[in-house]
């Protein structure tokens, strides 16, 4: 039985170390800068992931969807450049207009 609890406990670490774990996030102008390459889609049924901005970094919560932008590379989880087209990116995003429709990302 202790095994079984070991392999959930390990498998939730890899499911949820997969997940993008940003709260705070930079937008970036140049590829080169960036952890993740992204796109915003137009439709939510076309997103890998469903974020939505809060406004303020206490808002923010890890793993939830809630992202908040920051003006500084050493405050930013992530840094992220929004790409033209849809083959360039790592993932794609779509911006909900409300907190309870986000969706964390899996990438």
């Amino acid at each position: 039985m202790p095994r079984i609890k070991t392999v959930c406990f390990c498998l939730f670490l890899m499911l949820y170390s997969s997940t993008v774990q940003a709260t705070k996030f930079m937008r970036v102008d140049h590829a080169h800068q960036a952890n993740y390459e992204v796109f915003i889609v137009d439709h939510a049924h076309q997103a890998d992931c469903k974020i939505f901005l809060v406004d303020y970094a206490h808002q923010a919560r890890r793993g939830s969807g809630n992202w908040f932008q920051v003006n500084y590379s050493h405050e930013a989880d992530i840094k992220v450049k929004i790409v033209e087209h849809r083959h360039q990116a790592d993932f794609t995003i779509y911006l909900v207009k409300h907190r309870h429709e986000a969706k964390p990302c899996l990438v």
